[in-house]
């Protein structure tokens, strides 16, 4: 590979190596120091470039493409305060096992500690965040340190991926001239026929990541703990990106059907949502309402749990407070359980755990999937009660007099395309979909930042994660969210991604009226609630987005018309957030006095 000076050699390896390596898509941000970066990917073919004036924005749209693809997004900024911007996109990679290949650039060693302009320690930036750190030598041509160069880039790819996949952090230090200016003799002309300036046919390593899987002397003890249970009990969490492809829906469907398990599903697991979900009958064997009944149901003896942590607080309390086995499964065997009451962990991808058990699980199972069964009829009873209260709190009528923000969490996954990929921020709505997200027989992949679970770059990621398909995008944002990474927006222009983005506007931290502080005025409305008074039609007009204000009685058209229509619109809807908040308490406790009733 040939190049006039040292640096746009060591750029145009690099982005080779990472092309080679798989590598489709980056997201830069403009700057002086990263240039030799920066014109390397613009002029590669095989990788889609990605522009962001704003580097916390552009971190959380490759967050949102990663996380949406399963495979890595690299980024790209100047050196400085840029690379900080990065950092809290980096932790929610971290935390939520989304591939990340983050590159840096920085000053020279001897500008280091000199009080040089735009030099800060760049060394091991973003701590134990990345599963792996390394700064790269200084730019030669010289066949060694080119052969470390390309291996590195293979290494850092890999790094991403695995058995915990995640960010990982390149610090690239680069002289000038930056750009692509001829420097006579810096790098030969024969340099380009070299092994290391060619590279080879393909990645200049290949590495293959195999998946944990169970012994034949832990599945024993699985089939045996499930076939003797009488409650036995399926939940599945968050799902991490590798998992959204590799698990097999029908695989856990087919072993509670076996077992007469419920599948307890996030709505963020992929697994409330898709052909599996059985339609004909008014439940299934994917559950999604019993964040309102969990705990007035009988405690299960066995439970198997994949993913991260559920959503749903009481079923993450019904589960402290259960003294059944519970079987955690983790791909990387981490401890991802905070209540630390499970009983076993299985370091195993999902997906191998239930292909094994469908292959190992008897099919004649007698009375455990028969209408007899009490603990499924408990199940199906509880949720056919849940989901018949939310259905008439949804009527029309009802909405105008006793509006809640639920109601718009129904209203688009009951109406989002088959398919479609819907985003749901932090706070409120990702509590409202859990709720109020009934499980459907539609294409939805939804997703949330539930890794740190912060509310900033939520509309970032989302549109990160629409410019990795041509399914239609929703995003469900509270104003909060909307309002923090506003700057985000000018990629729906920058890098032409269309969504329907609906604006829960509740005038401040709704999500606080949950807690205690609640009761304390001052400091509440100032300190927690912190009510805002903005207009956001004006912040669409700052964008040239379609911009209509919702009645709450009224959106489940307007989103039809939105999801019809071509471009971006904001749909935003307003509430009062406290009225919500005791709605959501009055629905909750209608389903558990029907429960109450029944059992008297």
């Amino acid at each position: 590979m040939s190049a006039p000076n040292r640096a746009t050699l060591w750029g145009r390896v690099l982005v080779d190596e990472l092309a080679k390596g798989g590598l489709e898509a980056v997201c830069i941000a403009p700057g002086s120091r990263s240039t030799p970066l920066t014109v390397a990917f613009a002029a590669h073919e095989a990788v889609d470039v990605y522009s962001h004036l704003d580097e916390r924005s552009a971190a959380y749209f490759a967050l949102g493409r990663a996380r949406r693809t399963g495979e890595p997004t690299a980024l790209v900024c100047t050196s400085g305060t840029a690379a900080a911007n990065f950092h809290p996109a980096v932790m929610e990679a971290d935390q939520a096992r989304v591939p990340l290949l983050v590159l840096t650039a920085d000053r020279p060693h001897e500008l280091r500690d000199s009080g040089a302009n735009q030099t800060v320690d760049q060394v091991k930036l973003y701590g134990d965040a990345v599963r792996w750190y390394s700064e790269l030598p200084d730019p030669e041509a010289d066949e060694r340190k080119v052969r470390g160069l390309r291996t590195t880039a293979a290494r850092a790819l890999a790094e991403t991926g695995g058995v915990d996949p995640g960010p990982v952090h390149l610090n690239c230090p680069f002289r000038k001239p930056l750009e692509p200016t001829e420097v006579p003799d810096a790098v030969p002309d024969s340099f380009a026929e070299t092994p290391a300036g060619r590279g080879r046919d393909g990645a200049f390593v290949e590495t293959e990541s195999g998946t944990r899987s169970l012994a034949d002397a832990q599945y024993a003890d699985l089939v045996q703990a499930l076939a003797d249970a009488d409650r036995p009990l399926i939940v599945a969490g968050p799902a991490d990106p590798a998992d959204l492809p590799a698990l097999e829906a029908g695989h856990v469907v087919t072993v509670a059907e076996r077992v007469g398990a419920p599948i307890l599903a996030d709505p963020l697991s992929n697994l409330r949502f898709g052909p599996h979900v059985n339609r004909e009958s008014a439940t299934g064997p994917v559950y999604g309402g019993y964040d309102a009944y969990i705990d007035l149901l009988p405690a299960p003896d066995v439970v198997v749990r994949f993913g991260a942590s559920p959503t749903s607080k009481p079923l993450r309390n019904a589960l402290r407070d259960s003294d059944a086995r519970q079987f955690l499964v983790d791909p990387a065997g981490d401890w991802r359980e905070a209540t630390f009451t499970a009983t076993d962990l299985l370091a195993a991808a999902p997906g191998s755990v239930f292909e094994g058990l469908c292959e190992r699980l008897e099919v004649d199972t007698g009375s455990k999937t028969g209408s007899e069964n009490e603990w499924l009829a408990a199940f199906a009873d509880a949720e056919r009660r849940h989901w018949s209260v939310r259905d008439a709190a949804l009527e029309p009528n009802r909405l105008e007099s006793e509006p809640f923000e639920g109601a718009v969490l129904a209203d688009v996954f009951e109406g989002a395309p088959d398919p479609a990929t819907v985003f749901v921020s932090n706070s409120m709505p990702i509590r409202d979909a859990d709720r109020f997200g009934r499980p459907r027989d539609a294409d939805l992949t939804v997703l949330s930042n539930r890794g740190a679970s912060g509310i900033d770059g939520i509309t970032s990621t989302a549109l990160g994660a629409g410019s990795a398909t041509d399914e239609p995008l929703v995003l469900v944002t509270g104003d909060l969210a909307f309002y923090h990474d506003s700057n985000g927006l000018l990629a729906v222009d920058r890098c032409g991604v269309d969504a329907t983005i609906v604006l829960l506007d509740n005038d401040g931290g709704g999500i606080f009226h949950e807690l205690p502080i609640e009761e304390f005025e001052p400091p509440f409305t100032d300190q927690f609630k912190t009510p805002h008074g903005l207009e956001f039609d004006a912040l669409a007009d700052c964008y040239d987005l379609a911009f209509e204000r919702v009645a709450p009685a009224d959106f489940a058209s307007a989103y039809r018309r939105s999801l019809e229509s071509a471009g971006t619109q904001v749909l935003a809807v307003e509430f009062d957030s406290e009225e919500s908040h005791r709605r959501r308490d009055v629905l909750a406790e209608r389903v558990r006095d029907e429960l109450r009733g029944e059992d008297a």
